[in-house]
């Protein structure tokens, strides 16, 4: 299979056909239950984030309140 010419062609497309092509490889993936190793730097963070939230669960932006920051600015 020559990626590069399917790449050109994915190109070409529609976006709502190259959403669904995203979507349908991201189903298959996640079907296969492949994920990435985390990093050593990832695996920090998270470990700070989940800390920090048992120090203080209360301390949480709800989506809405994160989205309604954002049109604020």
């Amino acid at each position: 299979m020559d990626l590069t010419a399917t790449l050109k062609a994915i190109a070409s497309l529609s976006i709502e056909d190259r959403i669904y092509i995203v979507q349908a490889i991201w189903d298959d993936i996640a079907a296969e239950q492949a994920y990435p190793d985390l990093t050593d730097t990832q695996k920090k963070e998270l470990d700070y984030r989940i800390d920090e939230y048992n120090k203080n669960p209360d301390n949480i932006l709800t989506w809405q309140e994160i989205k309604a920051s954002i049109k604020k600015q």
